[in-house]
């Protein structure tokens, strides 16, 4: 039975719709998520008094609406303290924020009061409102390094700051325990202490530098070289007084599989393939072939493909008679036009130039290796 055509594009539409209806649904339901995303009470605070900031900063050149603005200011008072520019802030607070506008929108509601005594009475003595709202009325948040319930000072207040290594937990709100966790490479309840695997690199009455021990050391050291290392990490082994040193793995036992050559590295080693005219090698390149691979043979140590070598010598006449014809085709148009031929001529020229640059630095016209990039035998 055949379906008609009319039936299989209304079932398309159909289908169609339904996908964009559920992913409209689906980025309806996140854009809600979003919006009623929750933060902590001095997260949330610093949110809503960073919207108000940002209607300060819009409404700063703001001014009266009527045609006589010095006669406002004087009958009015100055714009830039007017309830009508806070009016103006109120209105678009939290339209600027993404995450968590919901909760932004009833912080606004709740402390309207107290914004409006902020603005009429305590500007001058409180200028940051994030200081004065979220810190001093509503007590969401601590000074800067200051935590807990009663916003006791972090550890090495206030220029020491967990030895200035770490971050004060809690700091700036009303939770944590003014504990200090430590940046990478430091220990300690003040991350005053280099942690393993590091080792004090400088230090005074202020500072304490911890730098890594190098790769060869298996935990810890006294200073930045191998020889430095207390004890040798795998892949390498200790001489006495000198220090550690790489273990060679290619020169212990062919770790690598068939048709691989063994690289060694700093602590390790890596297998890598062999050039595809070889059957086992010793390195990268043809040269390094110990058999020529199927259809390849030797010829001065190299491994050859001869259909390559032919290959390239057609293609190489191919191209000299593509400028010969070139040339005689200019000689022909000069005894009808010497400025025609001219032109042509030098575009010639630099059809020829160009395209002898590029063979020339690229990998063209290559079948062997580059004995320029082996070095010496």
């Amino acid at each position: 039975m055949r379906v008609p055509t009319s039936f299989i594009f209304l079932s398309i539409f159909i289908v169609s719709c339904c996908m964009s209806s559920v992913q409209c649904e689906k980025k309806k339901q996140s854009e809600e998520e979003v919006k009623s995303q929750k933060f902590p009470p001095c997260a949330a605070c610093k949110i809503f008094t960073n919207s108000f900031k940002k209607g300060l900063e819009k409404t700063s050149r703001g001014k009266f609406e009527g045609g006589d603005s010095a006669w406002e200011e004087d009958k009015l008072g100055s714009y830039s303290r007017s309830e009508i520019r806070l009016i103006e802030i109120q209105e678009n607070l939290c339209k600027d924020v993404e995450h968590g506008e919901t909760q932004c929108h009833s912080l606004a509601e709740e402390l309207e009061s107290q914004i409006e005594e902020w603005w009429f009475k305590y500007q001058d003595i409180h200028p940051d409102i994030y200081d004065y709202i979220c810190i001093k009325k509503t007590e969401r948040c601590c000074p800067k390094d200051h935590y807990g319930p009663n916003c006791t000072q972090c550890p090495g207040y206030p220029d020491k700051i967990c030895s200035n290594n770490g971050r004060c937990k809690g700091a700036g709100t009303r939770k944590g325990n003014g504990g200090c966790f430590c940046d990478k490479g430091y220990i300690g309840d003040i991350c005053s202490e280099c942690a393993p695997e590091y080792y004090e690199s400088y230090k005074d009455e202020k500072t304490l530098l911890c730098s890594a021990c190098h790769a060869a050391c298996d935990g810890s050291c006294k200073g930045a070289g191998p020889k430095d290392c207390e004890k040798c990490a795998t892949g390498w082994y200790m001489i006495e007084d000198k220090g550690c040193f790489d273990i060679d793995e290619c020169l212990r036992s062919n770790n690598c599989p068939d048709n691989q050559f063994c690289v060694n590295k700093e602590g390790s080693y890596a297998c890598l393939a062999c050039d595809k005219a070889c059957n086992g090698c010793t390195g990268d390149g043809p040269d390094m072939c110990i058999k020529c691979a199927e259809g390849y043979y030797k010829k001065d140590n190299l491994c050859i493909n001869s259909d390559l070598l032919g290959r390239k010598k057609q293609e190489n006449l191919a191209r000299y008679l593509t400028y010969f014809g070139l040339c005689v085709a200019t000689c022909i148009i000069l005894q009808r036009n010497v400025y025609a031929a001219s032109f042509i001529g030098l575009l010639v020229a630099i059809y020829i130039s160009v395209s002898e640059y590029m063979i020339a630095h690229s990998n063209v016209q290559d079948t062997t290796a580059n004995m320029d990039i082996l070095g010496p035998a």
